[in-house]
C-alpha cells in the first residue's frame, strides 16, 4: 500500500510538472508544432536515464520506495507518450505530414539520446 501511495503522489506532481513545463515552452515557441510535449519527453527521458542509474544501479538499497515515487509515479505522470501519439495522429490527419514525421523522428532520436546521456552522467557520479 505504501508503494501505491508513493506512486500516486509522484504521479500527481509529475502531471502538474508536465503541464507547467509545456506551458513554459509555449511561452517561447509557436503552438503549430507540439514543442511542449517534445520538451517534456526529452527532459523525462534524460531524468529516467539518470535516475535509473542512481536508484537501481548505484544505490540499490533505496530502490523500492524511490523507484515507486520517482520512476513510476513522477515520470509516469510527467512523460507524455500518449499525448505524443495523439498529437502526431492529429498532424497526420490535418495533412501536416512533414511535422508528423519530424515529431516522430525528433521524439525517438532525442529521447533515446537523452536517456543515454542521463545514464552516462549518472554513471560518472
Amino acid at each position: 500500500m505504501k508503494q501505491i501511495i508513493l506512486i500516486a503522489i509522484g504521479g500527481a506532481i509529475g502531471s502538474v510538472s508536465r503541464y507547467l513545463t509545456s506551458l513554459g515552452v509555449f511561452t517561447f515557441v509557436s503552438r503549430s508544432f507540439p514543442f511542449g510535449t517534445l520538451a517534456v519527453n526529452i527532459i523525462g527521458s534524460f531524468i529516467m536515464g539518470f535516475l535509473t542509474v542512481l536508484i537501481i544501479e548505484r544505490y540499490n538499497g533505496i530502490a523500492a520506495e524511490l523507484r515507486s515515487l520517482l520512476l513510476i509515479g513522477f515520470l509516469g505522470g510527467y512523460t507524455t507518450f500518449s499525448s505524443f501519439s495523439i498529437e502526431t495522429l492529429n498532424l497526420f490527419e490535418n495533412g501536416e505530414m512533414g511535422y508528423a514525421i519530424l515529431n516522430v523522428l525528433f521524439s525517438v532520436i532525442l529521447c533515446l539520446g537523452a536517456v543515454w546521456l542521463g545514464a552516462i552522467i549518472g554513471r560518472q557520479l
